[in-house]
């Protein structure tokens, strides 16, 4: 019930636009493409001319000590990055590709290049209209200081007061999608991650029921430690920890980079036809991932999109937060610094990641999976047109004989993260390693709502396995396992320390963002009960359904771009003046004069 209430609104924010031979191109996803075509425009391409400029001015060469503001440029741009660098590069690229084929990269690399200037445009607008009194108290983790910005801020002192009610619109939807795609999604992929290690402990197959649902115990324990590390750092005031993140989690990032590229290296023979299946699946898409639901053009292009917004951030208003406690008395210094991020974080990090999947291969390779018959796993499809399957409700049974499910046409059947199973087996030799391991052909009977499967002999059973695809960062890991497999076996170490780091540092600083939200809202006294249940979203997150969570994020995305982008977009004449002054006045030379520095007159 509350699944098929998370698709129809999902369906409803992401599927529902306007009308064209093949579907409906979403309004979430025309607003977002659209609003950056028209500042490229209007802006006169400003992510590609000023480009290297970005680069100078966060080198700190122009950066006067005595400047309005609490932190450097590029502390503000790591600060950003720590919040955007992290889960997005990792499952959200696989998540892209899974659902909308390898094709899904390029549109991610669209939603950059535009999500640049709209970023550029927001974080612009958040230093020229900051509040630069004293911006409360009750900072835990260090941040605060004497100023304040954002979507809220930009919105209500630039359009006026008959604007307010859009700017208290943007604070509520960024404080709830702070709960989300920035808490609830993070956590949700260190137990995704981290599921596999269950075995290790000795707590494979050990579950409990939680509202009618089967939880592996190894699932609520990695559940309860990241949740309670993130209430000691937000709650309880412990800032070592997240200070040793924020060191910590660049570090990691250096070294998952240097893993992909060096998994590229290795592969170097397969990337440029890696790239030519990215852009010919991107017009003419395939099936998708076993038919997972891409095999349209709008399809993967929705993909593409929403999870190149959940990576970089841009047109969300989060960001404009951290930006507008940089050192400047020049905006747009600071839009310059921020419009690297999509850069940095898409163009780079998602590329390495996607180009990792699909040159390994591991995008649409069924690996022996251990079937959880009432897991958050599984779902049931039905074949509709070609491959492309869609939900169905489970059927009261499901006959099976020497593995493989005997089904009449338009009948739902097992599928495990949306890709359906076509074999089953009682158990898995060994790691489980290769379809080899498998073992025992299952025959008997499927009872999918009572989750358990009952042999002809009579016994039953929770779990059965069979070969199944991957999802999330499960399938990252896979790939970096895979690809740097010639130098060891430790390649998806990589991916698991990257997520428990990236994840932590991304849900501290989403904390941040949320809180200011709720001061701006309520005042000082909603930021404790505000970080509590930020705490308890965190946990339910980390054990509840991944595709649940991540589309009950997609719709927190949906909606929180469109109070910000449309302020942006009323506001992108005083945008225009603001830009052009800077770019023709070029105070950086006075700064770089001062410092000693060189002019560059060509930035």
């Amino acid at each position: 019930m509350f699944t098929n209430i998370v698709d129809k609104l999902v369906n409803l924010v992401w599927s529902r636009g306007i009308p064209t031979g093949t579907g409906e191109i979403p309004i979430t996803v025309i607003l977002l493409l659209g609003a950056g075509v028209y500042l490229t425009f209007r802006l006169d391409f400003v992510q590609f001319r000023h480009l290297w400029h970005g680069f100078a001015v966060t080198s700190g060469k122009y950066d006067d000590p005595d400047d309005t503001g609490d932190i450097p440029h590029f502390q503000a741009l790591t600060t950003a990055l720590s919040a955007t660098v992290g889960i997005g590069n990792i499952a959200g690229v696989a998540l892209a590709i899974h659902y909308g084929g390898p094709g899904a990269l390029l549109w991610m690399w669209v939603t950059a290049l535009l999500g640049m200037v709209t970023k550029f445009s927001e974080v612009t607008l958040a230093q020229f209209y900051r509040d630069e009194e004293l911006a409360g108290e009750g900072d835990t983790l260090g941040w605060l200081g004497t100023v304040s910005g954002g979507p809220m801020y930009y919105i209500s002192r630039g359009l006026g007061s008959n604007w307010v009610w859009m700017a208290v619109a943007s604070a509520g939807l960024l404080g709830i999608t702070s709960f989300l795609t920035g808490n609830a999604n993070q956590s949700n992929t260190v137990v995704d991650t981290m599921s596999s290690f269950s075995a290790f402990f000795g707590m494979e197959g050990a579950s409990v029921t939680i509202l009618g649902g089967s939880v592996p115990v190894f699932d609520l324990i990695v559940a309860g430690l990241v949740s309670g590390t993130i209430a000691v750092v937000i709650i309880g005031g412990v800032t070592r920890i997240g200070r040793v993140t924020g060191i910590v989690a660049p570090f990691m990032a250096a070294i998952y980079v240097l893993g992909g590229i060096t998994i590229l290296v290795l592969n170097a023979g397969d990337v440029p036809g890696a790239v030519a299946e990215i852009f010919r699946n991107a017009f003419v898409p395939a099936s998708g991932v076993a038919g997972t639901g891409a095999g349209a053009f709008l399809l993967t292009m929705n993909y593409g999109v929403q999870r190149g917004l959940f990576s970089n951030e841009a047109g969300m208003g989060s960001a404009p937060i951290a930006h507008s406690a940089a050192k400047t008395e020049e905006p747009v210094s600071e839009g310059s610094v921020a419009l690297l991020e999509p850069f940095i974080d898409t163009i780079i990090v998602c590329t390495i990641t996607g180009l990792a999947i699909v040159v390994t291969g591991v995008w649409d390779d069924r690996v022996p999976t251990e079937l959880v018959l009432d897991g958050g796993d599984v779902s049931y499809r039905l074949e509709d047109q070609g491959s492309i399957f869609s939900p169905g409700d489970p059927p009261t049974e499901i006959q099976i004989i020497d593995g493989v499910p005997r089904v009449e046409e338009g009948t739902p059947q097992f599928a495990w993260h949306e890709a359906v199973v076509d074999t089953f087996y009682t158990s898995c030799a060994g790691d489980c390693a290769g379809r080899s391991d498998l073992q025992g052909l299952f025959t008997g009977t499927l009872y999918p709502q009572k989750g358990v499967a009952v042999s002809d002999n009579g016994t039953r059973y929770q779990s059965l396995y069979g070969p199944a695809v991957e999802n999330g960062a499960p399938l990252t890991q896979l790939a970096f396992k895979r690809g740097l497999s010639p130098l060891g076996d430790w390649g998806g170490l990589i991916v698991v320390f990257s997520v428990i780091l990236f994840a932590i540092s991304t849900s501290i600083s989403w904390s941040y963002y949320g809180d200011r939200c709720s001061i701006y809202l309520f005042g000082e006294k909603a930021v404790l009960p505000y970080k509590v249940i930020f705490v308890a979203i965190n946990f339910i997150g980390g054990i509840a359904p991944l595709a649940t969570v991540w589309a009950i994020g997609d719709i927190a995305l949906g909606l929180v771009i469109i109070p910000n982008l449309v302020g942006v977009l009323l506001l992108s004449g005083k945008l225009e003046e603001i830009a052009d002054s800077y770019f023709e006045r070029k105070p950086w030379l006075e700064a770089a004069g001062r410092s000693g520095g060189a002019e560059e007159g060509s930035q």
